[in-house]
């Protein structure tokens, strides 16, 4: 972990150990209901103030908070159209197998590129520290992956590139050989005139 990340971690952390304070609380409009109040919107005084936390302009989590549920959002770092495409194509493919992660959201909020929702059932049936934990740790992952992708992207473009000018080549030098040889035929026969 670099440097310059560690404080950047420890605030998220820090953060949301202090948002996941959850409790079951029911619907105020709708009897019966207990959906999450950071979605709904339905009561200001259950809302918490959102709390930005920022690494630079590009790299930031919005941690969104009430009292029966808590929203993560994260935007990646996308240094540039390589890096936005393949973080682009990560989450989608991610999203589209929320239902394995249970906390991620299928759209993300807007601005950001993943989202993840815990709810107090989520804090009921599994330990906060561990989810503390896997936000993290999917926080020090996703540079890594997209860094190794693009990578392997680049690789792939050299071989690619390399394979065709190799083709490309040969075809022109056979072009060429073959030119100079009708150069070379016209040449003697006008010698011979």
């Amino acid at each position: 972990m670099t440097a310059t990340l560690r404080p950047y971690l420890n605030a998220v952390r820090a953060t949301l150990q202090a948002a996941l304070c959850l409790e079951n609380f029911s619907s105020q409009v709708v009897e019966r209901h207990n959906k999450p109040e950071v979605e709904v919107r339905s009561s200001k005084e259950l809302l918490l103030q959102p709390v930005v936390i920022s690494r630079n302009d590009k790299e930031k989590v919005l941690i969104e908070g009430s009292i029966n549920s808590v929203r993560v959002s994260i935007a990646v770092k996308q240094a540039d159209e390589i890096e936005k495409i393949l973080c682009h194509k990560f989450m989608r493919f991610m999203m589209m197998r929320a239902e394995n992660f249970f906390i991620l959201r299928r759209k993300p909020v807007e601005g950001y590129d993943i989202s993840f929702l815990i709810t107090n059932f989520h804090t009921e049936q599994m330990y906060k520290h561990k989810l503390v934990d896997f936000v993290i740790h999917f926080m020090e992952e996703i540079d890594k992956e997209i860094s190794e992708m693009k990578l392997s992207v680049n690789a792939r473009a050299r071989i690619v590139a390399e394979e065709f000018l190799k083709n490309v080549s040969t075809k022109f030098i056979t072009l060429w050989m073959a030119g100079k040889k009708h150069f070379l035929f016209e040449l003697r026969i006008k010698l011979y005139e």
